[in-house]
């Protein structure tokens, strides 16, 4: 509705500049001049009225994730104090090659 009513304002308007601007300019008197002014002013108005007034603004990306490295839990491995976590921590541990048995049967390694 409000487009309809700015349609038929600028329709208005340029109805009522067509009707007072004077007839074909006639040399020497700066009816050129006045013309061109009023086409301008005309201009102006209609792209004002029917200049869209909502921008649609897209938000920034958010920002990318942020990484960490591993976390080590107990003391590096193959250490005297690792074999001692890994045996207390773990019942199924195997001191000879670094696996503990899981809960669901699968071998891990002690970390």
């Amino acid at each position: 509705m409000v487009k309809a009513f700015k349609m038929a304002v600028a329709g208005a308007v340029v109805a009522l500049a067509a009707l007072s601007l004077a007839a074909p300019a006639q040399a020497g008197n700066g009816s050129a001049v006045g013309a061109g002014l009023a086409g301008f002013g005309i201009g102006a108005i209609l792209g004002g009225a029917l200049a869209p007034r909502e921008v649609y603004v897209v938000p920034p990306p958010p920002p990318p994730p942020v990484y960490y490295g591993p976390v080590a839990y107990g003391p590096p491995p193959w250490t005297p104090g690792w074999y001692d976590y890994c045996a207390r921590r773990y019942p199924g541990f195997n001191p000879q090659t670094g696996y503990f048995v899981g809960p669901d049967g699968a071998p891990y390694f002690c970390r």
